[in-house]
Formats: C-alpha cells, sequence, structure tokens
C-alpha cells in the first residue's frame, strides 16, 4: 500500500538505508530512528501506519518496545526485523504481540511483500464493520473492541482481530490452521510448520477473557482446527 508511513527502528545504519531505500523507492513515506526509546516515542505518537522493529535495540530492547506501543497502540501494525531465527525468538515476538517476523539477513522483495500484506490485513480489519454478541462479550470488530462480561472494554490487536473476523464469517464450521494461515496472513501453508495460529488465537482468547468451557468463545475442534461459539 504505497503512500502510508512506515517507522524504521534499527540501529545498524546500512540495513536502516537498504529498508529505507527500498520502501521509498516503492512508493513509502519513511521514518528512521536508531534507539528503542526513539522508535516507543514515534509509535506512539501517532502519525505512522506501520513499525518495522529491530529486536536487539540500544536503549530498550525492541521486545520491550513492542509491550509498550501495544499498551498504548494495540492496533498499530509491526513487524519484526532480527537476527535471532531460533523458534523460540519467533515464540517470544509473537507472544509480545509482533504482526509478522523477518529474520536477518532479508531480501527487498521479502521485506516489501510482507509489509504490503500486513498493511493489507489492516486496512480489510476496519472495514469489517460487524459487531457480535457471543458468550456475554459485545465485539465489535470495525473498531477493534470487546467488551467482556464484566464490562471491560479491550483492544484487539490487528492480527487477532482479523483472525476472529474470519472465524466470524466461516460461522457454522471449523476452519483449519492452514486456511487461516492463507486467507488471514496471507502465507502459502504448503510446507510450513508454524505455530503462528495458534499464538494467534492464544492472545485473542486472552483479549476476549476466554476463561474456559463455561464462557469460550474461540472452540478448538479437534484435528480440525478453530470455530467461534455458538456457530454450530
Amino acid at each position: 500500500m504505497p503512500g502510508a508511513r512506515v517507522l524504521i527502528v534499527e540501529d545498524d545504519p546500512s540495513i536502516r538505508a537498504g529498508v529505507r531505500d527500498a520502501l521509498e523507492i516503492s512508493g513509502y513515506t519513511v521514518i528512521e530512528v536508531a534507539d528503542g526509546r526513539a522508535g516507543l516515542d514515534a509509535a506512539v505518537a501517532g502519525g505512522v501506519d506501520l513499525v518495522l522493529l529491530d529486536i536487539m535495540l540500544p536503549e530498550i530492547g525492541g521486545l520491550h518496545v513492542l509491550e509498550r506501543i501495544r499498551q498504548s497502540r494495540a492496533a498499530l501494525p509491526v513487524i519484526c526485523l532480527t537476527a535471532l531465527g531460533e523458534p523460540a525468538d519467533r515464540v517470544r515476538g509473537l507472544r509480545a504481540g509482533a504482526d509478522d517476523y523477518i529474520v536477518k539477513p532479508f531480501g527487498v522483495d521479502e521485506l516489501l511483500a510482507r509489509v504490503e500484506a500486513v498493511l493489507r490485513r489492516s486496512a480489510r480489519g476496519g472495514d469489517v464493520g460487524e459487531t457480535l454478541s457471543i458468550a456475554g462479550r459485545l465485539i465489535d470488530l470495525a473498531r477493534q473492541e470487546v467488551t467482556t462480561p464484566g464490562g471491560e472494554t479491550r483492544v484487539l490487536p490487528m492480527r487477532e482481530a482479523e483472525v476472529l473476523g474470519y472465524l466470524a464469517s466461516h460461522r457454522g464450521r471449523a476452519v483449519s490452521r492452514e486456511e487461516l494461515l492463507e486467507k488471514v496472513w496471507g502465507i502459502d501453508p504448503r510446507g510450513m510448520q508454524t505455530r503462528s495460529v495458534d499464538m494467534a488465537v492464544a492472545r485473542l482468547r486472552e483479549a476476549l477473557a476466554d476463561a474456559g468451557p463455561n464462557h469460550e468463545v474461540v472452540l478448538t475442534v479437534r484435528g480440525r482446527g478453530y470455530m467461534l461459539a455458538g456457530g454450530g
């Protein structure tokens, strides 16, 4: 989505310059900073549509920056850039609320494809325009908000709202992890081994205060995937 404003938070000048040039050539407006504190300030101040966030940063570590962003701008798309490529490192980033995770070194085509996919999902999430009532919860998909049975209002991050919206549009059947990867993440699931879907569902359940069998919103259908409660 050329024209979007992308914040780069990266302390390596050469990587930062390469990412900036690739984005600007593709029509994006770029803001760049070199440390976590400046990145956090720029992200929470508003005026950006997506953050490319390095994990290993001076001043404040990237995961801490991500957690702070989620506290103040829960729906802001964030893609982590990192040299930490082990599965456990990816899980930590996803648990902290990352919308995607790119391992260094990465190619320009991969970077641009992932930026476009995350921005596209973000735009779709704002257009859902559907309000759900499930297990005592009022869920506004357009505003990415859920009101719990206790009256607490919580923000649904973009990825989790996308998953919930897709499940809501296919009520009455179980949706497989592979289908969610393809339709929500925009990733070809063939040959993929990832727990991204399961982690997103876990975060969604937490945001929904999904507290167990008697108050369950997102159901696990053994061997088939996930579906919304009350869907048949």
